[in-house]
């Protein structure tokens, strides 16, 4: 979820996907996180107990203006299923959560610092290819994401938005990613996390009011019920106290987007992902969709123009070129199961 600061090329920004409510049970560090971030739910790898590594880094991580993006060709039955305005229009308007800067890899300004890039964008003109529609990307902020689709000024946006149960009720979604969580650490370590039970005992930082404090938090509690220590959560006021923390091994990991961990481990070096796990916790995987008004008729042909790059390989180049492949789904899909209500 964006706020309009500007986020400094390859910071890792923590996810506020979910609001929770803070268990009073365990220590939980005096300090208050910033959660200022452009995503709303990113989670870990394909399965929620897997312990392989977020996408491991290319050679480079092109940021700037000329992207060079990957392109598709129109397909014809995706597009017959358009409403017969926009189909006509010729254009639709996919906003996102970029506005102040955004955050990598999803969206964010380039090295011009004022075009707006990222595998949200790429995403955008890709489908929008599919459809053989023009596609204006406009940044904006999270909250504004909301209720320009509210109010019929996007028509669609492409920002990491979970599917969960609440938003059902108001929107209609069609699914490109899986939102995921990762553990990163200092590079070198034999320390790899599978389940909660690795986390025991360790110092972990975490964003406030995020799915995965949850996540770990539940952890904590089942862990003291086996009569194992829990791990210490520490909040932090800024990216550059959490980097701070991690190179000083005053926190041993940090549990964030899958997104952003995999984009840090890529440009920074200096760390690696160690675990990773579904945003939605161990019994769903969490889901990253395209977020259209309910009833608007464009769900269903955005699935299909999905399904269509996903078919072509086109779709599996584009997250390759933002280090996400671990992120691709093998089918998009119109309103699945979303991450239940909470309390």
């Amino acid at each position: 979820m964006t706020r309009t600061h500007r986020v400094p090329r390859g910071v890792l920004m923590p996810a506020r996907p979910h609001t929770v409510h803070r268990p009073t049970t365990y220590a939980v560090t005096a300090l208050v996180v910033a959660a200022s971030v452009a995503l709303t739910g990113c989670s870990g790898a394909a399965e929620a107990s897997s312990g392989g590594p977020a996408t491991q880094a290319g050679p480079t991580v092109n940021t700037s203006p000329d992207q060079k993006r990957i392109t598709a060709a129109k397909d014809e039955k995706a597009a017959a299923l358009l409403p017969a305005a926009i189909r006509e229009r010729g254009t639709i308007t996919a906003a996102n959560a970029g506005a102040g800067g955004g955050t990598p890899p999803l969206v964010f300004t380039a090295d011009d610092d004022k075009t707006v890039i990222g595998v949200e964008v790429d995403l955008a003109h890709l489908f929008a290819d599919k459809l053989g529609l023009r596609v204006e990307t406009p940044a904006t902020s999270w909250e504004n994401v909301f209720l320009g689709i509210d109010s019929g000024r996007y028509d669609v946006a492409l920002t990491n938005v979970t599917v969960t149960e609440e938003r059902k009720e108001k929107y209609d979604f069609a699914t490109y990613r899986k939102d995921d969580l990762a553990f990163e650490a200092p590079k070198g370590g034999t320390w790899k996390v599978t389940s909660g039970r690795e986390v025991a005992g360790k110092t972990i930082a975490v964003g406030s009011g995020t799915n995965q404090e949850k996540i770990l938090l539940d952890w904590n509690e089942a862990n003291i019920k086996a009569g194992l220590a829990p791990a210490e959560v520490k909040y932090f006021q800024s990216q550059t106290d959490y980097y701070l923390a991690l190179s000083s091994h005053r926190i041993d990991a940090y549990f964030g987007p899958n997104p952003s961990v995999a984009y840090h481990v890529a440009t920074a070096g200096q760390t690696e992902a160690i675990g990773h796990f579904s945003g939605a916790g161990e019994s769903l995987q969490g889901l990253i969709a395209v977020l259209t008004r309910k009833g608007s008729g464009l769900a269903a042909p955005y699935a299909a123009a999905i399904n269509s790059a996903i078919a072509d390989g086109s779709y599996a180049k584009v997250l390759q070129r933002w280090n996400l492949s671990t992120e691709g789904l093998a089918k998009s899909e119109v309103n699945p199961p979303g991450l239940p209500k909470t309390d």
